[in-house]
């Protein structure tokens, strides 16, 4: 391939991927229309939770956060959230059944979704038109290699996603084209700018083709085109920062909080910046060892979470180590609702849906009932400050509500036996 065929060839891409949307409009392969979320991000912490030290007191909506429980660093962030309980796996139970049903409710090949999980039935629907159609970010979670036990993201029946644990890793694959200095990143805008040129004629072109009401989409991301060349023109873009701290390595221990706030940025970037619409974050698997010492705790992750009632000082610990995970989820939020919304007005917590998802209730008992898992974000959609009692519901109905939301026409999700529609009133 000729130097000008290979840009013309990489340019076509590029346009293609801009117009997707569109084009899929004439073949009837668009979603419906919806006022929804337009990104998602998941959060994974593992290894179930102490029931009386986490549910709030009270109702929907006036509910509290009781002093010293495992939720009460979302006080701050209250109106933001839907805390759901009473949610139950199908067929599923112990770490490594929770932890295979958590994103997939166990769908098999032939079912509605394939057998993929929800990150990526989502990121087959949106995520097309982005440089990553999706992105696995971890925090050691590949220690003991690819397992049910290791991984919650599937592209298939079995077929695992490896999340990307190791900060530089990912921020190389992000920010590479960029990492070469100022020569490179002006090669970078001048691809770029010649990609929305090609996209602009396409899409003009598809203008004709297209009913009232579609052109007036159309006509918006033509202006969304101008402004991103305009902001290119001025010598802009998404910056990478400086490199990720990853402590003292992927896998020491000590670095679990270091990575993991690397990854939480590094995953914000990602969204913001568009390179994709769909990231995850996966704090560890479940069984994970991790002792965390940097809140002068002893005893790992996974023991702590099987300690009696009886054991008041090791609950104790346990409450301090899952009042961590609370700290890093709303972090996230934070961080989200830090950044402006890169296709419209408000931020980018307003437009991204964010589920913080377990794999466990109580998991002392070792069982996939009454699994906590909490949902932010996505304002046009999803009315924050509420704590809704579902139970008991399979969570195939929250996982086939997320797909509604993003205007997808599942009525199931994985195995059918769990049965069938959205859960009421979730989403608006």
């Amino acid at each position: 391939m000729t130097p000008w065929s290979r840009r013309r060839f990489l340019t076509g891409l590029g346009a293609a991927a801009l117009a997707a949307p569109f084009a899929r409009l004439l073949t009837g392969e668009a979603r419906a229309a919806t006022a929804g979320p337009r990104r998602l991000m998941v959060m994974f912490t593992p290894n179930g939770t102490v029931p009386n030290r986490l549910w709030p007191s009270g109702g929907e909506t006036d509910f509290a956060f009781g002093a010293g429980h495992i939720l009460e660093p979302l006080e701050p962030v209250r109106d933001r959230i839907t805390l759901l309980k009473g949610l139950q796996f199908f067929g599923a139970t112990n770490h490594e059944g929770g932890m295979a049903s958590m994103l997939t409710n166990g769908g098999g090949a032939t079912t509605e979704t394939q057998g993929r999980s929800l990150d990526q039935v989502v990121a087959d629907a949106i995520g097309t038109g982005t440089r990553f159609k999706s992105m696995e970010f971890g925090v050691q979670t590949s220690a003991w290699g690819g397992n049910v036990q290791t991984r919650m993201s599937y592209s298939g029946a079995g077929t695992y996603i490896t999340p990307d644990d190791n900060p530089l890793n990912a921020y190389s694959r992000m920010f590479g084209d960029l990492l070469g200095g100022e020569d490179a990143a002006a090669r970078l805008r001048a691809r770029r700018t010649a990609v929305l040129d090609t996209t602009r004629s396409e899409l003009i072109d598809l203008h004709m083709r297209l009913g009232a009401a579609e052109r007036i989409k159309l006509e918006a991301h033509l202006e969304s085109l101008a402004a991103m060349e305009q902001g290119l023109s001025e010598g802009t873009t998404c910056a990478p920062g400086d490199s990720p701290a990853v402590g003292g390595g992927t896998y020491d221990n000590d670095s679990f909080p270091i990575i993991g706030r690397s990854q939480t940025d590094l995953a914000v970037s990602a969204l913001a910046c568009g390179m994709t619409n769909v990231a995850s974050l996966q704090w560890g698997h479940t069984i994970t060892p991790v002792v965390m010492s940097w809140l002068g705790l002893t005893e790992g992750h996974h023991s702590l979470s099987h300690i009696d009632d009886s054991n008041q000082a090791g609950i104790a610990d346990y409450v301090t180590a899952e009042r961590w995970f609370a700290e890093q989820f709303a972090y996230l939020l934070d961080s989200l609702a830090a950044q402006p919304d890169p296709e419209g007005d408000g931020t980018l917590l307003d437009s991204t849906l964010v589920v913080w998802a377990q794999e466990l209730g109580d998991g002392r008992a070792h069982v996939c009932t009454d699994v906590p898992w909490i949902l932010a974000g996505a304002t046009d959609c999803l009315p924050g400050g509420r704590f809704l009692d579902l139970g008991p519901t399979n969570h195939a109905h929250v996982l086939t509500s997320i797909c509604q939301a993003f205007g997808l026409p599942n009525q199931t999700f994985g195995d059918p036996a769990a049965g069938s529609g959205p859960v009421s009133g979730l989403f608006t």
